[in-house]
Protein backbone atom coordinates (compact mmCIF):
# COMPACT_ATOMS: atom_id res chain seq x y z
CA UNK A 1 0.00 0.00 0.00
CA UNK A 2 1.06 3.53 -0.74
CA UNK A 3 1.84 5.69 2.20
CA UNK A 4 -0.47 8.58 2.94
CA UNK A 5 2.20 11.16 1.91
CA UNK A 6 2.86 9.49 -1.47
CA UNK A 7 -0.86 9.26 -2.16
CA UNK A 8 -1.36 12.94 -1.43
CA UNK A 9 1.64 13.84 -3.67
CA UNK A 10 0.29 11.78 -6.62
CA UNK A 11 -3.17 13.31 -6.34
CA UNK A 12 -1.64 16.79 -6.33
CA UNK A 13 0.32 16.07 -9.54
CA UNK A 14 -2.77 14.72 -11.28
CA UNK A 15 -4.80 17.79 -10.36
CA UNK A 16 -2.04 20.11 -11.56
CA UNK A 17 -1.78 18.29 -14.91
CA UNK A 18 -5.55 18.43 -15.44
CA UNK A 19 -5.65 22.14 -14.69
CA UNK A 20 -2.85 22.84 -17.24
CA UNK A 21 -4.53 20.78 -19.94
CA UNK A 22 -7.86 22.47 -19.29
CA UNK A 23 -6.28 25.91 -19.63
CA UNK A 24 -4.54 25.25 -22.97
CA UNK A 25 -7.50 26.01 -25.33
CA UNK A 26 -7.93 29.47 -23.79
CA UNK A 27 -4.29 30.50 -24.26
CA UNK A 28 -3.22 32.67 -27.19
CA UNK A 29 -1.04 30.84 -29.79
CA UNK A 30 1.74 33.39 -29.53
CA UNK A 31 2.05 32.80 -25.78
CA UNK A 32 2.71 29.08 -26.13
CA UNK A 33 6.32 28.10 -25.60
CA UNK A 34 6.36 25.10 -27.94
CA UNK A 35 6.08 24.95 -31.77
CA UNK A 36 2.57 24.70 -33.20
CA UNK A 37 2.03 21.79 -35.62
CA UNK A 38 1.75 22.89 -39.25
CA UNK A 39 -1.79 21.55 -39.64
CA UNK A 40 -2.87 23.70 -36.69
CA UNK A 41 -0.95 26.83 -37.67
CA UNK A 42 -2.66 26.82 -41.08
CA UNK A 43 -5.98 27.16 -39.30
CA UNK A 44 -4.72 30.11 -37.29
CA UNK A 45 -3.67 32.05 -40.50
CA UNK A 46 -6.39 34.21 -42.20
CA UNK A 47 -7.45 32.71 -45.52
CA UNK A 48 -6.81 35.83 -47.57
CA UNK A 49 -4.14 34.64 -49.97
CA UNK A 50 -6.41 32.80 -52.38
CA UNK A 51 -8.92 35.66 -52.46
CA UNK A 52 -6.13 38.14 -53.27
CA UNK A 53 -4.72 35.83 -55.95
CA UNK A 54 -8.12 35.52 -57.60
CA UNK A 55 -8.60 39.30 -57.45
CA UNK A 56 -5.25 39.96 -59.13
CA UNK A 57 -5.97 37.43 -61.85
CA UNK A 58 -9.40 38.90 -62.43
CA UNK A 59 -8.00 42.43 -62.64
CA UNK A 60 -5.31 41.31 -65.11
CA UNK A 61 -7.87 39.52 -67.26
CA UNK A 62 -10.17 42.55 -67.31
CA UNK A 63 -7.22 44.81 -68.21
CA UNK A 64 -6.19 42.58 -71.10
CA UNK A 65 -9.79 42.26 -72.27
CA UNK A 66 -10.16 46.05 -72.34
CA UNK A 67 -6.92 46.32 -74.33
CA UNK A 68 -8.04 43.77 -76.93
CA UNK A 69 -11.38 45.52 -77.29
CA UNK A 70 -9.63 48.88 -77.70
CA UNK A 71 -7.26 47.58 -80.36
CA UNK A 72 -10.10 45.89 -82.26
CA UNK A 73 -12.07 49.14 -82.30
CA UNK A 74 -9.08 51.03 -83.66
CA UNK A 75 -7.27 49.16 -86.44
CA UNK A 76 -5.30 49.78 -89.62
CA UNK A 77 -8.34 50.58 -91.76
CA UNK A 78 -9.52 53.26 -89.34
CA UNK A 79 -6.05 54.82 -89.40
CA UNK A 80 -5.96 54.71 -93.19
CA UNK A 81 -9.40 56.30 -93.54
CA UNK A 82 -8.34 59.09 -91.20
CA UNK A 83 -5.08 59.56 -93.12
CA UNK A 84 -6.95 59.94 -96.41
CA UNK A 85 -9.28 62.44 -94.80
CA UNK A 86 -6.70 64.94 -93.50
CA UNK A 87 -3.27 63.59 -94.52
CA UNK A 88 -2.19 62.78 -90.98
CA UNK A 89 -2.89 66.24 -89.57
CA UNK A 90 -5.01 64.92 -86.70
CA UNK A 91 -4.72 68.23 -84.83
CA UNK A 92 -3.16 71.66 -85.20
CA UNK A 93 0.17 72.25 -83.47
CA UNK A 94 0.47 74.56 -80.49
CA UNK A 95 0.81 78.23 -81.41
CA UNK A 96 2.44 79.23 -78.13
CA UNK A 97 4.53 77.43 -75.55
CA UNK A 98 2.68 75.46 -72.86
CA UNK A 99 3.27 77.00 -69.39
CA UNK A 100 5.51 74.91 -67.16
CA UNK A 101 2.80 74.61 -64.49
CA UNK A 102 0.37 73.11 -67.02
CA UNK A 103 2.84 70.88 -68.86
CA UNK A 104 2.72 67.09 -68.36
CA UNK A 105 5.75 64.86 -68.09
CA UNK A 106 6.71 62.78 -71.08
CA UNK A 107 6.71 59.05 -70.15
CA UNK A 108 10.05 57.28 -69.82
CA UNK A 109 10.93 54.64 -72.40
CA UNK A 110 13.99 52.76 -73.59
CA UNK A 111 15.61 53.21 -76.99
CA UNK A 112 18.39 51.37 -78.82
CA UNK A 113 21.15 52.91 -80.91
CA UNK A 114 22.41 51.31 -84.12
CA UNK A 115 25.57 50.19 -82.27
CA UNK A 116 23.43 48.20 -79.80
CA UNK A 117 23.69 50.58 -76.85
CA UNK A 118 20.51 51.48 -74.98
CA UNK A 119 19.39 54.46 -72.94
CA UNK A 120 16.33 55.91 -71.27
CA UNK A 121 14.52 58.88 -72.75
CA UNK A 122 13.87 61.65 -72.08
CA UNK A 123 17.01 63.02 -70.47
CA UNK A 124 15.76 65.18 -67.63
CA UNK A 125 16.88 66.95 -64.50
CA UNK A 126 16.11 65.17 -61.26
CA UNK A 127 16.90 65.44 -57.56
CA UNK A 128 19.86 63.02 -57.83
CA UNK A 129 21.58 64.90 -60.66
CA UNK A 130 24.73 66.58 -59.37
CA UNK A 131 25.99 69.92 -60.67
CA UNK A 132 28.67 68.33 -62.85
CA UNK A 133 26.01 66.30 -64.73
CA UNK A 134 23.58 69.15 -65.32
CA UNK A 135 25.51 70.31 -68.38
CA UNK A 136 24.67 67.00 -70.10
CA UNK A 137 20.92 67.64 -69.76
CA UNK A 138 19.64 69.58 -72.80
CA UNK A 139 17.54 72.67 -72.24
CA UNK A 140 15.29 71.61 -75.13
CA UNK A 141 14.71 68.22 -76.75
CA UNK A 142 12.69 67.53 -79.88
CA UNK A 143 11.36 63.96 -79.82
CA UNK A 144 9.89 62.74 -83.13
CA UNK A 145 7.86 59.51 -82.94
CA UNK A 146 7.26 57.28 -85.95
CA UNK A 147 5.26 54.04 -85.69
CA UNK A 148 5.14 53.19 -89.40
CA UNK A 149 7.49 53.90 -92.31
CA UNK A 150 4.79 55.98 -93.99
CA UNK A 151 5.28 58.76 -91.43
CA UNK A 152 9.00 59.25 -92.09
CA UNK A 153 8.38 62.05 -94.59
CA UNK A 154 6.25 63.83 -92.00
CA UNK A 155 9.05 63.55 -89.42
CA UNK A 156 11.58 64.98 -91.88
CA UNK A 157 9.37 68.01 -92.54
CA UNK A 158 9.97 68.98 -88.88
CA UNK A 159 13.46 67.68 -88.16
CA UNK A 160 15.33 69.06 -91.19
CA UNK A 161 14.38 72.74 -90.61
CA UNK A 162 14.90 72.25 -86.87
CA UNK A 163 18.47 71.02 -87.40
CA UNK A 164 19.21 73.93 -89.73
CA UNK A 165 17.94 76.44 -87.17
CA UNK A 166 19.78 75.05 -84.12
CA UNK A 167 22.77 73.29 -85.70
CA UNK A 168 25.19 75.32 -83.56
CA UNK A 169 23.41 74.86 -80.25
CA UNK A 170 24.83 72.33 -77.80
CA UNK A 171 21.81 72.77 -75.51
CA UNK A 172 19.38 71.22 -78.00
CA UNK A 173 18.91 67.50 -78.71
CA UNK A 174 16.91 65.85 -81.46
CA UNK A 175 15.72 62.24 -81.28
CA UNK A 176 14.01 60.50 -84.18
CA UNK A 177 12.42 57.37 -82.69
CA UNK A 178 11.12 54.48 -84.79
CA UNK A 179 8.90 52.04 -82.92
CA UNK A 180 9.11 48.35 -83.83
CA UNK A 181 6.49 46.06 -82.31
CA UNK A 182 6.78 42.99 -84.55
CA UNK A 183 7.37 39.85 -82.46
CA UNK A 184 9.89 38.50 -84.96
CA UNK A 185 11.87 41.72 -85.29
CA UNK A 186 12.06 42.07 -81.50
CA UNK A 187 13.84 38.68 -81.10
CA UNK A 188 17.49 39.25 -80.19
CA UNK A 189 19.26 37.85 -83.30
CA UNK A 190 16.90 39.61 -85.72
CA UNK A 191 16.92 42.78 -83.62
CA UNK A 192 20.72 42.86 -83.56
CA UNK A 193 20.89 42.33 -87.32
CA UNK A 194 18.32 45.06 -87.92
CA UNK A 195 20.30 47.55 -85.84
CA UNK A 196 23.50 46.60 -87.63
CA UNK A 197 21.95 47.31 -91.05
CA UNK A 198 20.94 50.81 -89.90
CA UNK A 199 24.40 51.65 -88.62
CA UNK A 200 26.11 54.39 -90.59
CA UNK A 201 29.79 55.45 -90.63
CA UNK A 202 30.68 57.90 -87.89
CA UNK A 203 31.41 61.43 -89.05
CA UNK A 204 33.45 63.86 -86.99
CA UNK A 205 31.24 66.52 -85.50
CA UNK A 206 32.10 69.53 -83.39
CA UNK A 207 31.03 69.41 -79.74
CA UNK A 208 29.09 72.63 -80.10
CA UNK A 209 26.67 71.22 -82.72
CA UNK A 210 23.15 69.96 -82.16
CA UNK A 211 23.02 66.31 -81.18
CA UNK A 212 20.78 64.47 -83.63
CA UNK A 213 20.14 60.82 -82.80
CA UNK A 214 18.24 58.20 -84.81
CA UNK A 215 17.12 55.52 -82.38
CA UNK A 216 14.71 52.58 -82.18
CA UNK A 217 12.28 51.33 -79.56
CA UNK A 218 11.49 47.60 -79.59
CA UNK A 219 8.57 45.77 -78.03
CA UNK A 220 5.03 46.52 -76.95
CA UNK A 221 4.23 50.24 -76.81
CA UNK A 222 0.48 50.11 -76.18
CA UNK A 223 0.50 51.72 -72.73
CA UNK A 224 3.13 54.24 -73.81
CA UNK A 225 0.77 55.35 -76.60
CA UNK A 226 -2.20 55.43 -74.25
CA UNK A 227 -0.35 57.77 -71.92
CA UNK A 228 0.34 60.16 -74.80
CA UNK A 229 -3.13 59.65 -76.32
CA UNK A 230 -1.68 58.43 -79.59
CA UNK A 231 -4.31 56.68 -81.74
CA UNK A 232 -3.31 56.87 -85.40
CA UNK A 233 -0.11 54.92 -86.07
CA UNK A 234 0.27 56.15 -89.65
CA UNK A 235 1.06 59.75 -88.78
CA UNK A 236 4.06 61.39 -87.09
CA UNK A 237 4.13 62.92 -83.61
CA UNK A 238 6.43 65.75 -82.55
CA UNK A 239 7.08 66.71 -78.92
CA UNK A 240 9.21 69.58 -77.64
CA UNK A 241 10.45 68.87 -74.10
CA UNK A 242 12.16 71.09 -71.54
CA UNK A 243 15.02 70.05 -69.27
CA UNK A 244 12.56 68.49 -66.79
CA UNK A 245 11.09 66.23 -69.47
CA UNK A 246 7.81 68.16 -69.68
CA UNK A 247 5.89 68.54 -72.94
CA UNK A 248 5.96 72.25 -73.80
CA UNK A 249 4.83 72.01 -77.44
CA UNK A 250 3.31 69.36 -79.72
CA UNK A 251 2.81 68.89 -83.48
CA UNK A 252 1.37 66.28 -85.85
CA UNK A 253 1.68 65.10 -89.45
CA UNK A 254 3.36 67.32 -92.06
CA UNK A 255 4.73 70.65 -90.86
CA UNK A 256 3.34 73.92 -92.15
CA UNK A 257 5.30 77.19 -92.27
CA UNK A 258 3.30 78.68 -89.40
CA UNK A 259 3.77 75.57 -87.27
CA UNK A 260 7.51 75.49 -87.94
CA UNK A 261 7.76 79.14 -86.95
CA UNK A 262 5.92 78.33 -83.72
CA UNK A 263 8.22 75.38 -82.98
CA UNK A 264 11.39 77.40 -83.52
CA UNK A 265 10.21 80.32 -81.39
CA UNK A 266 9.12 78.01 -78.54
CA UNK A 267 12.50 76.27 -78.65
CA UNK A 268 14.27 79.62 -78.39
CA UNK A 269 12.16 80.47 -75.34
CA UNK A 270 13.21 77.23 -73.64
CA UNK A 271 16.86 78.03 -74.26
CA UNK A 272 16.45 81.30 -72.36
CA UNK A 273 14.32 80.03 -69.44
Amino acid sequence: MLSLKRLIRRCSCLCLRDSIVASLPTMQPEKLHYPIPSHLSARLTPKRFFDLHQFVNKAAIEKERARIQDEMNRGYFADMAELKQHGGKIAVANKVIIPAMEAVKFPDFEVSFPDGKTMKLPIRLSDNVIDSDKSSVPKASLVCLSFRASSQEMINSWSVPFVEAFSKSKDVHLYQVSFIDSWLLCRYPIKRLLLWTTKKPNHHESKDTLQRQIVYSFGDHYYFRKELRILNLLTGYIFLLDNFGRVRWQGFGLATEDELSSLLSCTSLLLHE
